[in-house]
This record gives C-alpha cells, structure tokens and sequence, in this order.
C-alpha cells in the first residue's frame, strides 16, 4: 500500500485459494481472499469451509454489514424474527446492528463472506478470524478441533469487542432472536 494525505489507498493483488491463504478457525477453515488492510478497511471477503458444529454464538456487528453466498451446502440464518434458508448460489444479507446466528443444515458448507464498513471505522471480522485462529497446517476440517461449543467463551467475547462484534449472552439470543432454538441446538 502507499500514504497519500495520510490515507492508505489500496494496491492491486492476487492470491491463490491454499494453505498458505487459510487459517483453522474454531474447527472451521477461513481463506482471506481481501483483508480490511488491503482494501483501505472498507471491506474484506474470506472463504469459509465448515459443518455442523462449529457454528459461532449469535452476535452483532457494531461496523459493518455481512453477505454470505454458499458456494457448497446449506445454511439457516436467523435475523430478528426471520428464519432465512439458503443453498448453493444463494445469498443472505445481514446489516449491521442486527442480531444473527447461524447453523449448518448440511454435513458441510463452503461460503464466500463479504462484509462492507458502514462507518468510519474499518471492517473487524477479518481480524477477529485471525486472532482467533492459526495458520491451517492443511485445507481439510479437523474432526477434533476446539469449537465454541467446547471454548471459554470469554476469549471470543474479548476478541470481538476489540474488533466490533458484539457475542450475545444467551438470554440476549432470546430477546433478538425469537426464532432462534439456541447455541450448538442442531437443525435439520
């Protein structure tokens, strides 16, 4: 990137979908395609690989708005009082401010997440998979993998107000979301 006036405008880039690219995130295998840093904070978009089990709590975005088309699988999202099911070249759109959860509805899902800053502050989700993951040693999921629903949530709770995103309690989950059968509840 280059300073101009104290901004950083962003630079052309190209990056291989691999090992490389991808972190294990809670079970989950994450792939940064943009970074906020790369693209002046105003969006990110990652590739998501998972199954049904390593969902995150419900949660709020404080900066920015969230898409998630499904490249593989399906997916139930649950948005205030909606109930959204989407498959494969499906798209779901979540704004900012609101409420959501999700759960896997089939044996593996492949997703593109894209989300957009609403504000002045740059988009956090890129940075909360990061400092909440490692490096994937391998572009497969691991079967014994720490997920929320086995983690100390307080490290997650942490790690998202420090990037803008806001992990629901559970009695918060059933205020905001009253469709919502709860946290690590499988769906099918």
């Amino acid at each position: 990137m280059m300073q101009v006036e104290d901004k950083l405008l962003p630079t052309a880039f190209a990056r291989t979908v691999n090992v490389g690219s991808t972190f294990a995130y809670m079970g989950s295998l994450m792939t940064f395609l943009a970074k906020g840093p790369e693209t002046s904070g105003r969006f990110a978009l990652m590739e998501y690989h998972t199954k049904p089990g390593n969902e995150p709590p419900p949660h709020v975005h404080e900066r920015e708005h969230e898409l998630y088309f499904v490249l593989e699988g399906t997916m139930r999202f649950y948005c205030e009082d909606k109930i959204l099911d989407i498959g494969a070249g499906d798209v779901v759109f979540l704004p900012q401010g609101k409420a959501h959860a999700f759960t896997c509805t089939s044996n593996v899902v492949r997703t593109l997440i894209f989300v957009q800053a609403t504000g002045k502050d740059a988009v956090g989700l890129d940075s909360y998979f990061l400092a909440m993951g490692e490096p994937a040693a391998r572009m497969v999921l691991s079967e014994s993998a720490v997920t929320y629903a086995v983690d100390d949530p307080e490290h997650a709770i942490r790690v998202g107000a420090s990037t803008g995103i806001r992990i629901l309690s559970p009695s918060e989950s059933q205020q905001a979301l009253l469709q919502y059968p709860g946290f690590g509840t499988p769906v099918r």
